[in-house]
């Protein structure tokens, strides 16, 4: 088997090791939490008999081992709560069931995700962009006016809560300038411009914040690449300054940059949760918070599997990615 593809073997056996053992230690945690789902869903008043009605019909009379079992079972194959004329029926792929709002949590997440992956996506283009170009400037102009800038802009970003960047935001430019929507969420279906038009403020945010780290690891990656000894055969052999930056210089700077793009998207498609909550678009964030504060432990534990899921699928990304850009990691 070539070297490539039992290195992305291995990672997918990891990988899929790495989510059994955080689904059980996510689900252990959430439902040892004092809050109990059947007290929860029984109504009132919630007599002995009842109570014990509940929780035979949302499973949860089992042994823990037993309900952790039944849950990833719903996963691959779905699930049955109840029986008879009253049963409800979770599909496969199944994170769980919401009660509080008789939906299964699988289709509460695929509700919310095309808003949380318009923000995420979006976002991400713009900081990948923005932190590299004004990582790479900053770097060849060392010392220099642009290079104080950028270093000042990326301070900025790392110094800043995302709330208060977003409600400045909101504020100067959707009321005091009244350039842009200030909350709300159109389809890309409906109307890609009004699509866009929403988010824009959202993307300027988070790549506000995000695009820092990207010009810092940009910047320092790129002074060390400019000296190397690669660098100066190409300049000796007359090539271009473009195609010394562009071809040499940054394909040795994409290894570290893919890393942490990888796992910022991933981390974010599990809910830009303080910029939904600013801008009022009900994503995946959204979501979990609203299960917090309605203690649905289905939606939390639903929720925080799927963004640790997405996490974990960007690693696994990311680790084949640098696999096939240096070999080297492959053998490692």
């Amino acid at each position: 088997m070539p070297d490539v593809a039992w290195f992305v073997v291995r990672r997918l056996l990891a990988t899929v090791l790495v989510m059994l053992a955080l689904s059980l230690a996510v689900y252990l945690i959430f439902y040892a939490l004092p809050a109990d789902p059947a007290r929860l869903g029984c109504g009132k008043p919630c007599t002995p008999d009842r109570l014990e009605q509940a929780r035979h019909f949302m499973q949860l009379d089992q042994s823990t081992i037993q309900q952790y079992l039944n849950f990833l079972r719903g996963i691959v194959a779905g699930r049955t709560f109840g029986e008879g004329s009253a049963a409800v029926q979770c599909q496969a792929p199944c994170f769980g069931y919401s009660f509080p709002l008789a939906r299964p949590v699988t289709t509460l997440i695929l509700d919310r995700l095309p808003i949380t992956a318009s923000i995420a996506a979006g976002a991400a283009v713009v900081w990948l962009l923005v932190g590299v170009s004004l990582g790479t400037g900053a770097a060849l102009r060392r010392g220099k006016l642009f290079d104080r800038a950028a270093v000042g802009f990326a301070l900025i970003g790392v110094s800043a809560p995302s709330f208060l960047v977003g409600l400045l935001a909101i504020l100067v430019f959707g009321f005091w300038l009244n350039m842009v929507p200030v909350n709300g969420y159109v389809p890309l279906t409906e109307s890609p411009v009004d699509w866009a038009w929403h988010l824009i403020t959202p993307w300027l945010v988070l790549a506000t914040l995000y695009s820092s780290s990207y010009i810092r690891l940009t910047r320092s990656q790129m002074l060390e690449e400019m000296n190397l000894d690669h660098i100066t055969t190409a300049r000796a052999k007359g090539a271009g300054e473009r195609r010394v930056v562009v071809v040499h210089g940054l394909r040795g700077v994409l290894v570290p940059i893919v890393t942490i793009f990888g796992l910022d998207l991933g981390s974010l498609l599990g809910g830009a949760i303080i910029t939904e909550k600013v801008f009022s678009m009900q994503g995946l964030g959204e979501l979990l918070l609203s299960g917090v504060g309605q203690l649905d432990v289905a939606v939390v534990v639903g929720v925080t599997l799927f963004a640790a899921f997405l996490v974990i699928l960007a690693n696994l990304v990311v680790d084949v990615v640098h696999g096939v850009l240096d070999p080297r990691v492959s053998h490692g």
